[in-house]
């Protein structure tokens, strides 16, 4: 067979694609991970996940394997070996609220869709879930034991972001996907009022542009580190170039709200002032509006062609039939209007999958984040250079949580986001002070008990 075309299996496995560079690349990279010193497995791991294109893998009687998910199953066996071969703990530095709130929000969503739909797809299918999140966070952690390690990471990641963005560039320019040329992804790109959206090897521009947009804080942190400027200069304008060719309003605000974030550094010590007028202004909004107040985001069109409206339709329906899916999530949010089935949207994708108690771990993961990197900072206060680490991996989270109300990661855009709540959780267990039960308020205490009880497990 050609080599230019991928390679199709038969004997009772269908939709399978698997071109023999992928196949190769695939193979040289589980040979690294499962050899390499561990400070550098997450170099591969890191590169296979995010270049191959999501379509390729092969389909086994149902269950689709993925290239990331076979890479991800031996980096977790690679976790294992280290936990009985080696005194590492699996969660580097101790396993914290965050490593809870993340561990338990996965699992609530998929015990959630075995428990709704109860039957053997859907417990296949929840399997594969629990392997591109739960397993591949359990990697992060156990690889980002440190500063070095993460900026390290971000190296990878500032290289990946140049290759993606020169594909991006040439998609934008000459309508043609290069990774298509491997399978696994459309040749022709997606068009929006005549303007041409570039993929590379992402499932859909949105979470192309998310990718390049929500890294970019954490380029400049790079940058800040001293280490790598060449390098963290070339992702910055990689992330750029991708936030703009994917032609999204949804990567331009998170790029956007990642940069104000970064600019806010000088009033770092006034940010409560700065949360209760965001506080105050929803209010006034809400009492001037006719519409409630999350009709905003319908007026937001930074592209000339956004579906604005129905991000602002998406929340509205989700609030308004919150019975439908707050005990276990929903079987088919479609019923609810028109396109309603198209869930862009990561608060509401994850209450449609898990229910309220989902999406609550959701927004205490995120809160947790915040206050650890909080208490990160406060710890090493009066060091500017030390104090901008954790300042802008709290600009990259609020990135993410801007681009969240826009687009629901479901490919290899998680890799991003899991890596950062890794090296949130793993810099808080490192330098967060710890606070006494009289320094804590009642409700936390009761959230740190309920979030802690898988420690011993993990540990």
């Amino acid at each position: 067979m050609p080599p230019e075309h991928p390679i199709t299996f038969g004997g009772g496995i269908s939709e399978t694609a698997l071109h023999p560079a992928v196949l190769a690349a695939m193979l040289i990279a589980i040979a690294l991970v499962m050899m390499l010193p561990r400070r550098y497995v997450l170099i591969p791991l890191i590169f296979i996940t995010v270049l191959a294109p999501c379509g390729q893998g092969a389909v086994f009687a149902g269950v689709h394997l993925y290239v990331t998910r076979i890479i991800t199953i031996f980096a977790l066996l690679r976790v294992i070996q280290a936990k009985f071969t080696s005194r590492d703990r699996v969660f580097a530095n101790g396993y914290t609220s965050v490593d809870s709130a993340c561990v338990w929000c996965i699992l609530c969503q998929a015990a959630a869709v075995i428990l709704l739909f109860h039957d053997v797809p859907s417990l296949i299918n929840q399997a594969g879930i629990l392997i591109d999140w739960l397993a591949l966070y359990i990697i992060l952690r156990f690889l980002l034991r440190d500063k070095q390690d993460s900026f390290r990471a971000l190296r990878c990641f500032a290289i990946i972001t140049v290759v993606l963005a020169v594909c991006m560039v040439v998609e934008h320019v000459k309508g043609v996907n290069l990774f298509s040329l491997i399978g696994g992804m459309r040749a022709t790109p997606e068009l929006r009022e005549g303007k041409i959206r570039a993929q590379a090897s992402f499932a859909h521009p949105l979470l192309a542009g998310a990718f390049g947009a929500t890294l970019l804080p954490l380029f400049i942190l790079l940058w800040q580190g001293g280490r790598a400027k060449v390098v963290a200069a070339m992702g910055i304008i990689g992330a750029a170039a991708m936030t703009i060719t994917s032609n999204s309003s949804t990567p331009l605000l998170a790029c956007a709200a990642g940069a104000a974030g970064a600019m806010l550094w000088p009033i770092r010590r006034k940010m409560r002032s700065v949360r209760w007028g965001i506080v105050v202004a929803l209010v006034v909004l809400a009492v001037v509006m006719k519409a409630p107040v999350w009709f905003v985001i319908a007026h937001i069109d930074l592209t000339g062609g956004s579906s604005s409206y129905h991000r602002a339709a998406l929340i509205d329906q989700f609030i308004r039939h919150f019975s439908d899916w707050w005990l276990l999530g929903v079987k088919d949010a479609g019923t609810w209007g028109w396109d309603m089935w198209d869930a862009q949207n990561q608060y509401v994708s994850v209450g449609d999958t898990g229910g309220l108690v989902a999406l609550v771990l959701f927004i205490l993961l995120i809160s947790r984040s915040f206050g650890r990197l909080g208490d990160a900072r406060r710890a090493i206060a009066g060091d500017k250079k030390q104090e901008a680490y954790p300042w802008l991996l709290g600009a990259a989270l609020f990135a993410h949580v801007v681009g969240f109300f826009g687009v629901n990661y479901f490919d290899q855009t998680r890799v991003s986001w899991l890596f950062l709540i890794a090296v949130i959780s793993s810099l808080a267990a490192q330098t967060a002070p710890q606070r006494g039960p009289r320094d804590r308020q009642p409700a936390e205490l009761s959230a740190d008990a309920a979030l802690s009880s898988t420690a011993d497990v993990f540990g």
